[in-house]
């Protein structure tokens, strides 16, 4: 039994090399602005911020499955009562993203469709969460440009169309809120 666990480990060393000779692997942090495209419930949306954190893995050549965590912040202001609202979108993305190299340059394209499974907490001016919609699922779509300016390290700026549907009961009464926005961020991309 011993030595199966010693061969079971050595493939598992090997293939683990393999991979990392490959460079099949990256992780990503990109910080960003967002840019609300509607009001969100009775709350006028104001220019958010936020970041998020990938990891993904080369299936194929042009082609990799991705995963991670994100939290996004938007500022508002009840239209019924005048009083500030804070909403944080938290929770995870994953997808596919296509990557493919402009010519022999250190560009590529970079194209991006998934899913995402969050929920938005709705914040007041105290900082305490006065409602939460649970998670659920929304959708994303995003297209821009991988510059490698070293080895293994790229920027990539990147628009993204993010679209989040959830319901919030507060005092008995139900509310959608719809998050729909375009972002904007350059992420940091280091390939292993």
């Amino acid at each position: 039994m011993k030595n199966y666990s010693l061969l079971l480990t050595a493939i598992i060393l090997l293939f683990s090399l393999n991979l990392m000779a490959q460079e099949k692997w990256s992780v990503e942090f990109r910080p960003g602005l967002n840019f609300p495209t509607n009001d969100v419930g009775n709350t006028d949306t104001k220019i958010g911020f936020g970041f998020e954190v990938t990891a993904a893995y080369n299936i194929m050549p042009h082609l990799a499955a991705y995963a991670g965590w994100g939290w996004n912040q938007f500022k508002g202001e009840e239209n019924l009562s005048s009083e500030d609202i804070t909403f944080e979108e938290t929770g995870y993305t994953f997808g596919f993203q296509l990557i493919h190299p402009i010519g022999t340059s250190a560009f590529s394209y970079v194209g991006r469709a998934g899913a995402i499974y969050n929920h938005i907490e709705l914040e007041n001016n105290a900082g305490d969460i006065t409602a939460d919609t649970g998670h659920g699922f929304g959708w994303q779509v995003a297209a821009g440009i991988d510059y490698e300016f070293a080895n293994n390290l790229s920027l990539r700026p990147e628009m993204r169309y993010r679209s989040l549907k959830r319901n919030v009961e507060i005092a008995n009464v139900t509310t959608d809120l719809n998050l729909d926005y375009v972002s904007f961020g350059v992420g940091l991309v280091w390939a292993f």
